[in-house]
């Protein structure tokens, strides 16, 4: 028998594009989200400064959004629908999160080619949550997540599987003679 409190469900969906310090790029990739979710984006700024790279404090290096209940979970038919319904075990952590990339926006259902965006690609990332995970985010008497209540690798791999009919793809040993 399953308990309400062991039901996972979507917390958010972020949608991440890095432009470094290119100002063209991030442009195109503001219009890009937008295009894709219909909101206007977030600009991300950098708080070091990293001379190697060309980077200082307040510059904006890249955009993303965060979409969260029915808007996450729609998005996220789409998302995996540009992967074919595919991941790889490594795209999820040890903490119920997965995290993918897509090459090419036009891969996703519903988006058009732009030629002023060109060819560009995105990060796209999903926490999953339980019920009692408020607990390490309120701000009176935080306390850390039990062991036994978070999420694991399996448990969203599971959940996955279950509400999106996702396939794991297996992993090739790289040191197996191939014949």
């Amino acid at each position: 028998m399953n308990s309400a409190m062991r039901t996972i469900k979507i917390e958010k969906l972020t949608l991440n594009i890095g432009a470094g310090k290119d100002q063209n790029i991030l442009d195109k990739g503001t219009t890009l989200l937008k295009n894709i979710t219909g909101i206007t984006p977030v600009k991300t700024i950098t708080q070091k400064r990293i001379a190697g790279w060309g980077l200082r404090p307040g510059l904006p290096i890249g955009c993303k959004i965060t979409l969260r209940k029915i808007q996450a979970a729609e998005l996220i038919k789409r998302l995996l629908a540009a992967k074919n319904n595919m991941l790889s075990e490594d795209n999820f952590d040890d903490n119920g999160n997965l995290s993918f990339g897509i090459h090419e926006y036009i891969d996703i259902p519903g988006v058009e080619y732009d030629h002023k965006i060109g060819v560009m690609g995105l990060q796209a990332s999903l926490t999953l949550e339980r019920p009692g995970f408020r607990i390490k985010k309120r701000k009176i008497m935080k306390r850390k997540i039990p062991q036994r209540h978070r999420i694991t690798r399996k448990d969203a791999i599971d959940f996955m599987k279950n509400n999106f009919a996702i396939k794991i793809e297996e992993e090739q040993d790289p040191d197996r003679d191939q014949f």
